[in-house]
């Protein structure tokens, strides 16, 4: 009988811009992350960096609650636009 780790409880990322110098207020929100402000790139890639972090925890079949946080930068890092 294997023992499941109990959940930490609710999780959620939140990126925050702070390039953003042509006044467009940027916000993205999703199930368990929200993006606030930067430039129009640095929003794109904080959003891109989000979504493929939750594609990799789908396929590890993980929830982000779940993920020890040296593991989540790990996967952050590699999930990040060069």
């Amino acid at each position: 009988m294997s023992k499941k780790k109990p959940s930490r409880g609710p999780a959620a990322l939140l990126g925050l811009g702070l390039d953003n110098d042509d006044g467009h207020k940027r916000v993205t929100t999703g199930e368990q992350f929200a993006i606030v402000g930067g430039s129009a790139e640095t929003h794109e890639r904080m959003t891109e960096t989000v979504v493929k972090t939750f594609e990799v925890l789908k396929s590890r079949g993980k929830h982000l609650a779940e993920v020890r946080p040296v593991e989540l930068a790990d996967i952050i890092k590699k999930a990040s636009p060069r």
